[in-house]
């Protein structure tokens, strides 16, 4: 089945207090219009339409940066979910297939949830998600005759009896593209909101003689983040289960609540990470790593038998091969570290490249920045770079080659050679203590005159 996208994106989030708006705030490290993008992508759908409202650019361009094939429309005007949906029928003319509402503000919907849906719609005309809400509360509630959804009441306009139902809506609507658009055509704004409700579909297709149903979700999957209090329970949320996947998958977190994940983390059975570690988006570590304590990782690849950490951070583009050493206080940034190599202390490396076993000595920066440009550095294998060592990119360094400690390397060196870069040292016998006396002396002057 043909599926189109509708991420609904224009709420102006005004509980968030924010400039942003409530879609980009993030959860796990990305947007919370992302996590729905991302739900609904594992349909492969054929178009994917943002409606987006208060601050549209900024809406357009994560949205687009994140997939360029997604169609971005604009709400000019808030009236009410059915409005926000009908926005989206010209970035829709010509398609034939399943439209499936999202909205952009409720981040955990599962894949196979989705997919129960779509399996759904070819049971029945339009497709509701419900879930039992264990408060309903202001939820909208769903009348069932059996398996027959024949209506979705909103809070404001229920019944005590209607009220008193606990299946609630979720807003997550299935439906042919087609019938949905002509669906929307009729519906009013006679309700105590005045807004054109989405959920008025199911009542005008019963009404027409189509059939109607609900698929239902864990609670959890229907949240909705409209405050920073929200925000910051769903962070808890997510991070409390994506913890117990790794632990379930067979990943060693010794302090688990201190250990904080992004959406997309990847980690294999074996690996042991230990307190307060943050992996942010983009992170893939191999089968038997270890990531130790206090370290950050971003955007980056550890591969099978490394260790990172403690207090190590992995910028986007470190690319870790098998058995490498990153130490304590080290940073790496857009460099592939080679099997078995070691940055053991205290240094920065990046725009590197760092060949099978060589050894970086302690403090080693590579000096990849002029002010304007980013430079590379590339360090054989087996190289041995000494403590302190200022690698002024572009520079090369042989294989198996040796640097002084202390050495401001501006020049490519041989493979297996010695380079040296450092002044002469100069002693001056008895000039400490004289130096000291004049500095005590002068401070003695001060000292007096105030």
């Amino acid at each position: 089945m043909k599926t189109a996208l509708i991420i609904l994106a224009a709420g102006k989030g005004t509980r968030m207090n924010s400039d942003l708006p409530k879609v980009l705030h993030p959860i796990a490290g990305e947007p919370l219009m992302i996590h729905a993008i991302e739900a609904g992508a594992t349909l492969e759908p054929d178009r994917s339409v943002v409606v987006a409202g208060q601050n549209a650019t900024q809406v357009h361009d994560t949205a687009l940066a994140h997939d360029m094939s997604i169609k971005v429309v604009e709400q000019v005007e808030q009236l009410g979910t059915a409005h926000a949906v009908a926005q989206a029928r010209a970035a829709l003319t010509g398609f034939d297939g399943m439209a499936l509402v999202l909205y952009g503000d409720t981040p955990f919907i599962r894949a196979s949830t989705l997919e129960r849906m779509r399996d759904a719609l070819a049971q029945s005309d339009v497709v509701i998600l419900g879930f039992e809400a264990t408060v309903p509360g202001r939820y909208g509630r769903l009348v069932m005759n059996g398996d027959t959804l024949e209506k979705i009441v909103e809070y404001k306009d229920a019944t005590d009896a209607e009220r008193a139902i606990t299946l609630c809506n979720s807003g997550v609507v299935a439906c042919d593209a087609t019938l949905l658009f002509d669906l929307i055509d009729a519906v009013g704004n006679d309700n105590a909101a005045g807004e054109y409700y989405l959920t008025d579909i199911v009542g005008l297709a019963r009404a027409r003689g189509l059939s109607a149903t609900a698929v239902t979700c864990d609670e959890w999957e229907t949240v909705g983040i409209n405050s920073r209090a929200e925000l910051a329970q769903a962070e808890a949320a997510f991070q409390v289960r994506a913890r117990a996947a790794l632990l379930e998958d067979g990943v060693t977190l010794t302090a688990p609540e201190t250990v904080f994940l992004a959406r997309d983390t990847a980690i294999g059975r074996d690996t042991l990470v230990e307190p307060n570690v943050v992996f942010g988006p983009g992170v893939t570590v191999e089968s038997g790593a270890t990531i130790r304590a206090f370290s950050h990782l971003e955007g980056c690849h550890v591969s099978r038998g490394s260790t990172v950490g403690p207090y190590a951070r992995l910028r986007p583009g470190a690319e870790l091969a098998e058995n490498v050493r990153i130490g304590n206080f080290v940073e790496i940034k857009n460099a592939q570290v080679a099997e078995g190599a070691k940055v053991n202390h205290l240094s920065y490396i990046g725009d590197a490249t760092i060949g099978a076993g060589a050894n970086i000595g302690a403090g080693t920066i590579t000096c990849n920045y002029d002010g304007v440009m980013k430079h590379h550095t590339d360090i054989g294998a087996g190289a041995f770079i000494g403590s302190n060592t200022m690698l002024v990119a572009p520079v090369t360094i042989g294989a198996g080659a040796l640097t002084g400690s202390g050495s401001v390397i501006t020049s490519d060196v041989e493979p297996d050679a010695l380079a040296l870069a450092r002044a002469p040292q100069v002693e001056k016998p008895g000039m400490a203590r004289k130096l000291f006396e004049m500095l005590k002396a002068k401070k003695a002057r001060q000292q007096r005159g105030s």
